[in-house]
């Protein structure tokens, strides 16, 4: 059987006095259990809650500013990530953590990014990271020739939601890129084919509200003897100046004070002394007033015949040096800006023993990481992290790129005063992107 409650003690104690339902008079203070009460207001009582309620606050605010902040509002750099001695677990930790505000520019100069209709992904950073590039190309076009009739192949490629987003998101140019698959001979030793070229692309250009196009063309006439012969590589020289007064001669369908740009693409050097077919100082000095920039292809210096770094870093200096004709102190230094240095977000995976391998994106790359767990070196003299791994009996080394070698290479371009080019957003790691 449950204990009965105790009842409340009704009767008052002989000592105590019965509290009057009468108001008190004067002074008078009433005792309760050996205690003064005093008369509290409502005053009092609002201004105590007040007081608690900014002390409570006070104590919030200030364990908010000690504490310290998530990993995702810290810079690589504040992260302390970029560095020479890396190790793969921080790669797969941090690769995807970016900082919160993404629209900071860290680069002063132009950045051109590439994009390609075969990685999605590219699609999504173009977007995600708008505020970082100045100009986005994305590969779509081909410049072709049937018997005498030229024709532009490609807009089943384009996408023009993606040109409206991207001019809704910023300031950034869309600017995609033509490669001149039109035979050489037939197109520079008629110049009535010139403006037939010129013609096609303005129209593209105004239909689709593009900002210019990147132009690719001189790998393609270096295989085809066109640079060998003084005449043709003056005609060459002759036709892009051409397509770039054009350009220029039109204004931009969303901003009608900034004519249509054409950005030139060149391969880079790959000896000390440049050689017949090289685009030099010479090529750049007659265009300069033409076109707006020249994109370097600054990387593939090593492949699976001679496996390697992807872009040795004193590679790309000599290639600067060779291109203005001196170094960043003399020859043609004042048209470094007009450089689009080039830097490969890729890598590659070369089989050591079989000569092969190919190219790897970051998936591939996080992949290789989970899976073997290497050690990763830095070579010095490259400037660039790589890894050796062991699959089949095989021995594979896995050059690509990281936060210290693209930090070096960003360096690099700043010190020339150039611009930057990369090849191509959507298979680099998101946290490269924090660097630019």
């Amino acid at each position: 059987m449950a204990p009965k409650r105790r009842h409340r003690r009704t009767e008052m104690e002989p000592n105590r006095r019965m509290v009057s339902d009468e108001p008190i008079e004067g002074n008078q203070t009433d005792e309760f259990d050996g205690h003064r009460r005093l008369p509290i207001s409502p005053f009092t009582i609002f201004f105590v809650v007040l007081f608690l309620l900014a002390s409570s606050f006070a104590v919030y605010w200030g364990s908010r500013s000690t504490r310290k902040a998530p990993s995702h509002q810290l810079s690589v750099y504040e992260r302390g990530i970029v560095k020479t001695d890396v190790c793969y677990k921080e790669i797969l930790i941090e690769n995807a953590r970016v900082m919160f505000n993404r629209s900071v520019r860290h680069f002063p100069n132009p950045v051109l990014a590439y994009i390609t209709p075969w990685n999605s992904r590219g699609y999504e950073v173009a977007k995600e990271f708008t505020s970082k590039f100045t100009h986005i190309s994305p590969v779509w076009y081909e410049l072709k020739s049937q018997g005498k009739k030229l024709f532009l192949d490609g807009r089943d490629n384009a996408d023009k939601r993606l040109v409206n987003d991207l001019s809704k998101n910023g300031n950034v140019l869309v600017l995609p890129r033509v490669v001149l698959e039109a035979f050489p001979a037939d197109l520079l030793l008629n110049r009535k084919q010139w403006s037939k070229a010129c013609n096609i692309i303005l129209k593209e250009c105004r239909e689709m509200e593009y900002d210019g196009i990147v132009l690719e063309s001189w790998s393609r006439w270096a295989r085809y003897g066109v640079l060998h012969d003084p005449e043709m590589r003056k005609m060459a020289l002759e036709f892009i100046k051409r397509l770039g007064q054009a350009m220029h001669s039109v204004n931009s369908m969303k901003n009608a004070s900034h004519h249509l740009e054409l950005i030139y693409v060149i391969p880079a050097p790959h000896s000390q002394n440049l050689a017949e077919y090289d685009f030099g100082p010479q090529d750049l000095q007659e265009l300069s007033d033409s076109i707006d920039g020249l994109s370097l292809m600054t990387y593939d210096f090593s492949g699976p015949q001679n496996p390697g770094p992807n872009a040795p870093l004193s590679w790309i200096h000599s290639s600067m040096q060779l291109l203005l004709g001196g170094n960043n102190e003399g020859g043609l230094v004042s048209h470094a800006h007009m450089i689009f240095l080039g830097m490969n977000l890729y890598g590659n995976d070369f089989v050591l023993s079989e000569g092969s391998g190919g190219a790897i994106i970051g998936r591939d790359y996080l992949s290789l990481l989970e899976k073997h767990r290497p050690a990763l070196r830095w070579d010095e003299k490259s400037a660039e992290h790589f890894f050796i791994y062991s699959h089949e009996n095989l021995q594979h080394a896995v050059f690509y790129p990281s936060l210290k070698s693209i930090s070096m290479r960003l360096d690099e371009a700043r010190a020339w005063g150039a611009s930057l080019s990369l090849w191509e957003i959507g298979q680099g790691l998101d946290y490269f992107y924090e660097l630019l």
